[in-house]
């Protein structure tokens, strides 16, 4: 229920496009611009090629960051994430975290989802080249930022309760608790870091857990 109001909400922020064209992915923009494609047949057994061009980049000022949904190559229509753009047989959902993309999927009217295909020069579609090109090696990549995040999580857990434990009314219930071990402060930057970057290669592949990705931030 509150996923589909979220979705109208959603749908109804979209605004017309002015038909400009979608400019090339140029390699500088893999830090901060994703673009995916999406191919589709429409009843008279046409296909359209829809794209989706998100600039991370954008000023918070302006409104936000916005995807922009391009038809054939043209501007169709703008919204400000999380996104909903109506396209035949569904509709294409994108969100994003504080790392990049953790979503980019077209969502069929039968509830089937499938993910779009990133541009070949953006850092998500080198990142899936990556994988098909060194399988084994992507998924002991994938497997290290996994438990890269749930070390930070268990950093984070522990200095809360350490923070917490010296509060004076926990004190005065529960008496003083001296914590084993207080990390130094480079040793929590590098954790921290490596978090970071942990996050943004689940974001090259759409992987997003607000209980992983979300602590990293």
């Amino acid at each position: 229920m509150i996923k589909e109001w979220r979705r109208r909400r959603a749908v109804q922020r979209v605004k017309p496009g002015d038909g400009r064209e979608l400019r090339r992915f140029r390699w500088w923009q893999m830090t901060f611009r994703s673009l995916f494609y999406l191919r589709l047949t429409n009843d008279d057994g046409r296909q359209s090629v829809y794209a989706v061009d998100v600039r991370h980049g954008q000023d918070a000022s302006s409104g936000g960051v916005t995807a922009d949904l391009y038809l054939d190559g043209r501007q169709h229509a703008v919204c400000r994430l999380p996104a909903a753009f109506p396209v035949p047989g569904g509709i294409v959902e994108v969100g994003r975290s504080g790392f990049g993309l953790k979503r980019c999927h077209y969502v069929t009217d039968k509830g089937a989802e499938y993910p779009l295909v990133p541009d070949r020069y953006s850092g998500e579609g080198r990142r899936a080249h990556f994988d098909r090109a060194h399988p084994a090696t992507s998924r002991c990549i994938s497997s290290l930022s996994v438990v890269v995040l749930v070390v930070a999580l268990a950093l984070l857990v522990y200095q809360v309760f350490g923070a917490v434990s010296e509060v004076p009314p926990v004190v005065e219930h529960f008496g003083d608790v001296d914590l084993p071990v207080r990390p130094p402060s480079w040793f929590n930057i590098a954790v921290g870091a490596c978090a970071a970057a942990a996050s943004v290669e689940r974001a090259m592949r759409l992987r997003f857990s607000r209980l992983l990705d979300g602590s990293a931030g």
